[in-house]
């Protein structure tokens, strides 16, 4: 008898210990899928994907403070649709008639997350393209020259001269696939630009005074 208890015993721990780490398993899997808080939810929903989000300036004390804070990584996904939401927002954003800008990084409407939308220049018919957790992994000795702005930097431009020319580039698409990718001339500054934004670092901050136009 105690020799049967014993086994039963074990065969229950067994078969709870199975639903504890199941459901272990589901919760941990569900918090991974949450990629915003909710503050965040609240600004992505508060309309719909066609509706443009405000763009954080540096003329504003609270939202310079947020463009210089570091974003973080998401967890791609087609099914979580707060993130499919959020970026299309963030198309609306750069494409408006107030911005049509060349690209947008997600802090430049307040959201501190790896997610970019870039203007391919380098591919036919010049498409917006979007690049979660993007990593510049290696840059070319050669450098460019670039007349670059900036949609959160009000009414200034200048020419930045340490872009490098070529970039190796890591990102995950949407559907969760992973890509390595070398991207060159004005599209490369484009990624270096955006990617920058992500860091909490600004065009200007490759400058000096005296070279910032307006």
């Amino acid at each position: 008898m105690k020799f049967k208890s014993l086994i039963q015993l074990l065969i229950s721990l067994f078969f709870f210990g199975g639903i504890l780490s199941c459901s272990s398993s589901k919760l941990a899997s569900k918090v991974q899928r949450d990629n915003f808080s909710t503050e965040q939810k609240i600004l992505i929903s508060q309309n719909t994907e066609e509706i443009p989000m405000r763009v954080f300036l540096t003329t504003n004390e609270k939202d310079s403070l947020l463009l210089r804070k570091k974003s973080h990584d998401v967890v791609p996904s087609n099914e979580d649709e707060l993130l499919v939401h959020f970026i299309n927002r963030l198309l609306s954003t750069v494409q408006d008639s107030m911005s049509l800008g060349v690209g947008i990084a997600a802090p430049q409407v307040g959201i501190l997350k790896n997610i970019i939308w870039v203007q391919r220049f380098d591919k036919e018919d010049f498409p917006f393209e979007v690049y979660l957790n993007p990593k510049i992994v290696q840059y070319s000795v050669k450098k460019q020259p670039c007349p670059e702005g900036c949609l959160s930097i009000p009414n200034k431009r200048a020419t930045t001269q340490n872009r490098a020319y070529a970039i190796l580039l890591e990102y995950d698409k949407l559907d969760g696939s992973h890509h390595v990718e070398m991207v060159e001339d004005f599209t490369a500054v484009i990624f270096q630009h955006e990617i920058d934004h992500l860091d909490g670092i600004l065009f200007t901050d490759h400058l000096t005074d005296d070279k910032i136009t307006k």
